[in-house]
């Protein structure tokens, strides 16, 4: 994380606000949107300053030697998605009541590439079994740019901000509160496109789900 800080603070002209809203103790949930491999890093440099922000990784990121080890230096928890792994859920649980962890985690599961992706539950989840969490949301804007270096200088901003609906209610189930969630940060931070040639296509009319599928990404769902 450290190596991509000049690109992310200097050349993405990095813009937090709201930092302040993150508790330096305790148990948090981190919502956030997910346009860019670039988000993750971003959003943990913003928080830097008062947290740690830990998350669940896909688990297929293990399977590099080397990376591995730079995820597990990180806290990093490996999800297998569709398995719905209910051990790495299990471990974040852990963490967050035992540990007081910050917790970061995308409701949309995978990056957006132009879609508009059906929220996960799992979000939810984690807020019913550990209702003393503090929830929080990060609207993260401008990272699908940081890769253009050295041209198309972007703008990134990371706005850290308590959902105006609140915490979860009662009424409400996990899928339920996981898209209000989204619809919050969304609202904040529409989605954007990552790669040159995505985009283009998907501004030409194309559908967004084929252009996705075409480049390697799995189903929205």
């Amino acid at each position: 994380m450290y190596g991509s800080t000049p690109l992310a603070v200097w050349w993405g002209r990095l813009e937090v606000v709201g930092l302040e809203l993150l508790p330096l103790t305790g148990p948090i949930l981190l919502a956030g949107n997910h346009d860019s491999y670039w988000d993750t890093v971003t959003t943990g440099i913003a928080a830097m300053p008062r947290r740690q922000i830990r998350a669940l990784a896909k688990a297929t990121m293990w399977n590099q030697p080397v990376l591995a080890k730079v995820l597990d230096g990180m806290g990093q928890i490996p999800i297998d998605r569709d398995k719905g792994d209910h051990g790495a859920l299990d471990r974040a649980v852990y963490e967050l009541k035992e540990n007081g962890i910050c917790l970061g985690v995308y409701p949309e599961g995978t990056r957006s590439l132009g879609r508009t992706l059906r929220p996960r539950s799992g979000f939810g989840r984690l807020a019913e079994r550990v209702p003393e969490a503090k929830i929080l949301c990060a609207a993260c804007s401008g990272t699908v740019d940081i890769p253009k270096f050295p041209q198309d200088r972007p703008k990134v901003r990371v706005e850290f901000f308590e959902p105006a609906g609140g915490p979860k209610r009662s009424d409400e189930t996990a899928a339920e509160f996981s898209a209000r969630i989204l619809a919050e940060i969304r609202a904040k931070a529409p989605i954007s496109v990552a790669g040159r040639a995505r985009a283009k296509r998907i501004a030409a009319g194309d559908d967004p789900e084929v252009v996705a599928r075409e480049s390697g990404a799995r189903p929205g769902g």
